[in-house]
């Protein structure tokens, strides 16, 4: 089968359309047939092997996995002798740990659900990482509530947008924080208020939000806790993915986050990385109501995936960037 694979780490050059295996399934297992995957910072972070500490996970010296890809939409084709939840011919969404920039993808039936059926398979694949990233950050680590007042840092991005919608469903008044070229889509999303960051910082009003949510910045500390209430809560999702080095952009939330949480009065909070099918099934719900639609930047043919992802790091993408199968 076509999938987009890697021998070692480095820019997009590395990626190239190749012929593999198709993938076995374990009794625990659903094997899908791959329509759609998106395109999102965690796929560049391991091509690219850096930040260097990521490599204890993914590969010293090489990618383990050599298939690109997390996020997936598609069509069951076969599942395991333990799986109850789906059979061939069901439309699904959800992750794979193997590579989803294939063809045919084989993934635990606890990474699925069943696909939303008012959304194509290019929005299905668009929500996975990026939905769950944003619910466990409006719901877990935010604790949202109605009436609050919250504040997205990078409302048009693949989290971004799918955060402000989900904080509106919980009831909050949001403020996202974008470019002025994507006012008009985060204010489509349901926000409140836009704040321009070219011409305004993010403690412009002072301290009146509960909860602040930055999605992969590296604004200081200090700055985004003066727009907190003096019991606030900031939530960090990700880190800047571009920068190189050991840690990357991640030293705040892994080391000077939790340290200064034990001194303040804020509440400062990371995101966890789990991925399982409640989730996804909340998602579900929220699609349903018309209340969650992931904006779609563009989509790219499978044989272009460097493409995209080239894209996602120099064309400043409004929503989440998918590669169709």
């Amino acid at each position: 089968m076509r999938a987009i694979v890697q021998d070692s780490y480095g820019p997009t050059d590395v990626l190239r359309l190749g012929e593999v295996d198709r993938p076995s399934v374990g009794d625990d297992e659903v094997l899908v047939e791959v329509r759609a995957a998106a395109v999102d910072p965690g796929v560049w972070v391991l091509m690219v092997g850096q930040p260097y500490l990521v490599r204890l996970a993914s590969g010293l010296r090489r990618p383990r996995v050599a298939v690109r890809g997390r996020d997936l939409a598609g069509v069951v084709a076969e599942v395991g002798a333990r799986v109850t939840r789906f059979r061939p011919g069901d439309e699904v969404f959800g992750t794979c740990l193997r590579g989803s920039y294939a063809e045919f993808i084989s993934t635990s039936a606890r990474r699925l659900a069943h696909k939303p059926a008012n959304l194509s398979f290019a929005q299905a694949a668009a929500v996975p990482v990026s939905g769950m990233t944003a619910l466990r950050a409006v719901r877990d680590s935010g604790r949202v509530r109605p009436g609050q007042r919250v504040m997205v840092i990078g409302a048009s991005g693949g989290v971004g947008s799918q955060a402000v919608q989900i904080a509106k469903a919980y009831g909050a008044t949001v403020t996202g924080v974008c470019a002025p070229a994507k006012a008009d889509l985060v204010r489509s999303l349901g926000a409140d208020e836009v704040l321009d960051y070219t011409r305004e910082e993010v403690d412009r009003d002072g301290p009146v939000y509960d909860v602040v949510i930055d999605t992969g910045g590296d604004r200081p500390l200090s700055l985004m806790r003066r727009a907190l209430t003096p019991r606030g809560t900031l939530v960090l999702v990700g880190g800047t993915y571009t920068r190189g080095g050991l840690l990357g952009g991640y030293g705040r939330q892994m080391f000077g986050a939790p340290l200064l949480s034990l001194f303040v009065g804020h509440r400062l909070r990371n995101v966890s990385a789990m991925e399982h099918s409640a989730d996804l099934d909340e998602l579900r719900d929220l699609i349903t109501s018309g209340a969650l639609t992931p904006p779609i930047d563009r989509c790219y043919p499978l044989a272009e995936a460097a493409d995209a992802l080239r894209h996602l790091r120099t064309g400043h993408p409004a929503g989440k960037i998918v590669v169709t199968i």
